[in-house]
Formats: C-alpha cells, structure tokens, sequence
C-alpha cells in the first residue's frame, strides 16, 4: 500500500486533526504538508494501514477504503442503464405517493430509478394545484426560473412557448439557453380529458451513443461546436453556448441539450466546420426520432413524472379542444436528488448494521435474565410505544443497551463483576446517526437506576436478582446530593422513563413488535 503517492495518502488522512469528524472538511491546505514528505514507516493490522510520516505525523487507514474504485459523481453515462422503449414493456419505475412519503426504502428506490434510468413515476399525487412543489421538496429544492417556482402546461391565449399551445412537441430538453441548466423538470397532471396529449420520453445518452457507435466523426463534431441556445420575451433574454453532446474529461457523455425551436445561428467557424455540423446535427435528430426509442405513455390526474433534463428529451403528441389537458411543472436540480439518496442508503446501511447486530448477539442471553438481549431490547420499546411515547423515546427505549453488543462496541460482561459502561459508549455508538434526544437517554438510563433506587420507595425491591447485582457492579444507589444533581440533567425524565420500561421488559415469550416494525420510526429520527 505504501507505493501510493505520499502527498496523496497525506492529503487523505481521515484523523481528528486533519479532518472535522462532523463533517468530513479538511482541516490544512496542500501548501502546509511539507517539502519531500515521504512514509517514514507502516504496518496492516485489524483491517488498516497505519503510516508513520517523516514529520512526525501519524495516518490509520481502513484497508476497505484504499482499495475502493471511484464511482464518480454519477452524472455520466457510466453506471447508468441506457435504455430502449422495449426496456419497460413490464411497466415504468415509479411508486404510489403514500408509499413513497412513507417509506424511505420506497422513496430511495425511486430516486434511484431517476439516477438510473433517468425518470420514475409518481402515482396518486393528490390532483391539486401547487402539489408539484411538495413532490420536489420531499428530495431536494424548486429552481426559481422567469417562469415562476411552478409553470402551469396547457392552452394559454398568449403564449410565450410553444408548450403552452396544443402542438405536438418534439423531443427536446428544457431551458437549454440556461447556464446552468435545471437538471430535474417535474410534471404533475391535473387534468387529462382531451384526446392525444400523450407524453414521450427519449434516452438522450442512449442516442448520443448509438451516434458514437454509427457515426464517432459526428459525435465529435457535435461535443466540440458550441450552439448558441437562446430564449427572448417581453421580459426575458438567455443564452448560453453549449455543444449539444457535453463529455467529461474522461469522454464519458455528461450531458444533452437538444431543443430545436431555441438554437440559435451558429457563427464563428468556418463553411466546412458548419457542414459538419448540420450533417451530425441531422444524423442526432435522426437518430432521436427512431420509433424504438421513445417511450411512450400517457399521464392521468395525479400522475406526477420527475425527470433528468440533462439526460432525457420530452415529447407530447398534439391533442384536440374536446377536453383539458392541464399539467402544472416546475424545476429542481440533480444534486440535491443525488444527496438525498446517498443520505437514504447511507441511513439503510446504518439500520442494517443495527439490524444485525438484535439478528446476531441480540440472540444471545441477557444478564441471566429469562429473555434474549434482543427480546429484551425490543420489549422495552414496545412498553414505550404502548404508553405512547414520543417516537425519540421509543427509539431510545430499543436502542438503550447496545452497548451490550461486543463485536460493534468492545464492552465487556457487567455479570463478570467489571462495570462495562455500556451506557456511554452505547450512546456514544448512536451519536454517529442520533441526535441527544435519542442518545442522552440511552446514556443516562444506567443512572437513572441508580436514581430511582435512591429516591423511591420500594423500587429497589422490585428490581430482577440480575439487576439487582449489576446496580451494585455500577456504583449502587445514589447519595442525596448525586440524585439532586442527576434529576437537574436536561435528559433525567426521559432516561427514568426508558428506565421503567427497561425494568418491564424481562418477560419470557413476550409477543412484540420485530426490529422492522421499528425502522421507519429510526430512518425519520437520524442525522
């Protein structure tokens, strides 16, 4: 590992003092490493490289992160499935609007889907006006245009574009004249009685390489012209000169901006240079027009389509005034859909690895008790739950002693006689995905034991033979002036609350909810 280039290595180094741990920043700048850096010494041990450097400065790297590949930003065609009409002959991606609000495994598969193959679907979107708006706040922010936050798509007696009209409409990106360009467009239908209106999609990638494939002279020529892109009304004038095929450093297509009715007159190269470019132009347009390649379907009221504008050309076949055909729309971008759905995965992996650790040594015995330490964790949370608890309360109740877990958090058995001090660095295990509403109880539900002890009557009684043993392994009841301290704790209610619901859930064969009844309540409350 230690022929990898040094400054590279050093400018990565993931500790404390070279990152914030909050949130991942850099901490110097390239200029502060040293002259001549170089690996003074390293060793692998427990799945890491650790380096010592010739400053004195000393790196630990997960071996798992060296070896990784760069996925990129995921704005190229690379990872992404390139498509035909044929590919959705069982049925377009997309799901039911409840499921999609509900449930965060449902909403990452779509949002995914939109990454993916450029667009999902969106079914029982309530039919009302403005709805749209909510559609692209539930994963990102509306990109505010001289069309307003929203745009209303149906027959208006002035229009500005030829949208607003009854024509049929070529496949054609949005906003081309826009730099940069509103990445995601959504429609949401209001209203669809008129015959036609049907709407189309093509895989503008999907075009842009089969041109590479049949014709790469003309691909080149169309990644190299810059076209003048213009829109002008009363109020308004944009341009922007783009190519119609942008590529990335590596050739891999980023980009299509394909929109007839707003090209401009191409000027500044030479007579040869403008033949070339008309004949790839032809050849693309050609190419989009294929019948294979477009997909076409119609939306009904509370169908809201959401779409890579980058990516996808849109089309509408023309429609009759024997009925309405009303669509209201707005613009949001890519990058917010993008970190929304690394934030879903990334919180699906943190309930997984939770998952698997009731699934695992949640199996296990729990302090002499009668119950595993899963049945036992997970009747805590459904005392909660019954007692109608908030949902932080209820989180902290399932969660309360995870510290238990040795392979995730290296405690050790409280019945050897050794205070594991489970609380805290089960508390401290959650902080990674969990504010203190949820950890801070956790925390203090050890202390709280030894707080209700001391200050009511009887309860000490009524504890198990096993905690009974492990309150005076943690340090027994508390004294007058450490109770008084405790209760002044800003989380001291909440943790006597998970500390009675603890003591209730030592029940043999008790029936409770699964750990997945609870994942939705978890993925609401993390970070």
């Amino acid at each position: 590992m230690t022929e990898l280039p040094p400054y590279w290595l050093r400018d990565n180094c993931p500790c404390p003092e070279c990152r914030d741990p909050r949130n991942g920043q850099k901490l110097f700048q390239i200029d502060d490493l040293p002259d001549g850096l170089a690996v003074a010494g390293s060793t692998e041990a427990d799945g890491h490289l650790e380096v010592r450097w010739s400053d004195g400065h000393r790196s630990r790297y997960p071996l798992e992160w060296l070896d990784r590949a760069d996925g990129g930003d995921g704005r190229t065609e690379h990872g992404k499935r390139l498509w035909t009409a044929a590919d959705f002959a069982a049925g377009l991606p997309g799901a039911r609007w409840e499921a999609y609000l509900e449930d965060p495994a449902e909403r990452a598969a779509v949002l995914a889907a939109v990454r993916r193959d450029g667009f999902a679907v969106l079914r029982g979107v309530p039919a009302v006006e403005r709805q749209v708006l909510r559609v692209a706040e539930s994963f990102g922010y509306v990109r505010v245009t001289n069309y307003g936050e929203l745009f209303d798509v149906r027959v208006e007696p002035d229009p500005n574009n030829l949208a607003f009209t009854s024509a049929a409409i070529a496949p054609h990106t949005d906003n081309p004249y826009r730099d940069p360009v509103p990445t995601l467009q959504l429609l949401h239908c209001l209203e669809n009685s008129a015959t036609g209106g049907d709407s189309g999609l093509v895989d503008g990638f999907r075009a842009a390489a089969i041109l590479r494939e049949e014709a790469p002279d003309a691909f080149e020529v169309l990644t190299r012209t810059p076209v003048p892109f213009v829109f002008r009304d009363r109020r308004t004038e944009l341009r922007a000169d783009r190519p119609l095929i942008e590529v990335d450093p590596r050739g891999r297509i980023r980009e299509v901006r394909f929109n007839n009715r707003s090209i401009g007159t191409v000027r500044g190269i030479g007579p040869d240079d403008l033949d070339a470019f008309y004949a790839a132009y032809r050849r693309f347009a050609a190419i989009a027009l294929r019948p294979g390649l477009r997909l076409t379907f119609r939306l009904g009221p509370g169908d809201c389509l959401v779409f890579d504008n980058t990516r996808l050309l849109h089309a509408r076949t023309a429609f009759r005034p024997d009925g309405h055909r009303h669509l209201q729309g707005c613009y949001a971008d890519l990058d917010a859909l993008n970190s929304t759905l690394a934030v879903l995965h990334r919180r699906a992996a943190a309930l997984d690895t939770i998952a698997e650790l009731f699934a695992g040594e949640g199996a296990g015995e729990y302090l002499g008790e009668e119950v595993t330490m899963a049945e036992h964790m997970l009747q805590a949370a459904a005392a909660a739950e019954a007692a109608g608890a908030p949902a932080h309360l209820v989180a902290a109740a399932l969660l309360h002693d995870v510290g238990h877990f040795h392979g995730a958090l290296h405690g050790r058995d409280l019945m050897d006689g050794r205070d594991n001090r489970h609380s805290d660095s089960g508390a401290d295990w959650l902080a990674q995905w969990f504010g203190p509403e949820v950890t801070e109880p956790v925390r203090l539900h050890v202390a709280a034991k030894r707080y209700l002890c001391a200050v009511e009557p009887g309860y000490r009684e009524r504890l198990s033979a096993a905690s009974a043993y492990t309150l005076e392994v943690q340090g027994g009841p508390m004294d007058e002036r450490r109770a008084a301290a405790f209760a002044e704790l800003p989380g001291a209610r909440d943790a006597v609350a998970v500390r009675r619901w603890d003591e209730r859930a030592k029940v043999a064969g008790a029936p409770v909810p699964g750990f997945e009844h609870y994942r939705p309540l978890l993925a609401a409350l993390m970070r």
